[in-house]
């Protein structure tokens, strides 16, 4: 029995008097990859940003219900924001490198930390961007700006970026939706790689690679969610009837 890194129960989102998440009960396990599958519209990259408080930044939002990392209840007053974001790293759809060196991209996270020592940062660059599988491909290169690469290498060096400061869960929103397939396989392989060590949570359109890679999927209907349920039950025996027609192509 895997231990739950993160437990949501009864989760609604407001934008305003707007309901965009209604009832959401989801749960996610240590060492797995949990897919978060559904049409456009549906709430998965809404949901993905409520577990380390990206909705903060967007006036006239209303969270409730219980969002629980570990035993820590992510919502209480009392929450460091900027220390949840640490241990619940997230990457984008789109790469989004800072303007600056590869070297100093990677490490940004641990500078803000407070982190000088030059061994600890050498360190890290290097053990977060062989995590990362581009290690061999900029090793030579650190000092060049994260912008000369290509997209697929770009977004790779984000995902080091984020395993730098050693976070215990990573998001991901549709992360290779904007990459060739190739740049997308690598990525792949990785986080097959990367599941022995961390949670993982991938918002994706993209059956087939939620078919790859994902232990357990969820499935989003307008704002409802179905309960996540292995890979081989999703997609070969899905519960509910719009699950089934998503996957066959009839919406979405």
């Amino acid at each position: 029995m895997k231990n739950q890194v993160i437990t949501s129960k009864d989760v609604h989102l407001f934008y305003g008097k707007f309901e965009a998440l209604t009832g959401i009960d989801l749960d996610f396990n240590e060492h797995e990859i949990t897919a978060m599958i559904g049409p456009s519209g549906c709430g998965k990259s809404t949901y993905l940003r409520i577990l380390n408080r990206m909705n903060d930044l967007i006036p006239g939002v209303k969270i409730t219900g219980e969002i629980r990392l570990e035993n820590q209840d992510i919502y209480a007053p009392d929450t460091d924001v900027v220390a949840l974001r640490k241990r619940v790293g997230m990457v984008f759809q789109q790469p989004n490198p800072f303007p600056f060196s590869i070297y100093d991209n990677v490490v940004y996270g641990l500078r803000l930390a407070g982190v000088k020592d030059r061994a600890t940062l050498d360190a890290a660059v290097e053990a977060s961007l062989k995590q990362a599988a581009i290690w061999d491909e900029v090793k030579d290169n650190l000092h060049d700006s994260a912008l000369s690469l290509s997209g697929g290498q770009q977004q790779r060096v984000c995902i080091a970026r984020v395993l730098a400061v050693q976070p215990e869960v990573i998001l991901l929103d549709e992360p290779t939706s904007a990459l060739d397939p190739i740049s997308s396989t690598q990525i792949e392989n990785m986080l097959l790689e990367l599941r022995d060590q961390y949670t993982i949570i991938i918002v994706t359109h993209n059956m087939h690679q939620a078919s790859r890679i994902s232990d357990k999927t969820a499935f989003s209907f307008k704002v409802g969610w179905s309960n996540s349920m292995t890979r081989k039950k999703m997609f070969l025996n899905p519960k509910e009837k719009e699950t089934e027609d998503y996957l066959s192509g009839r919406f979405g």
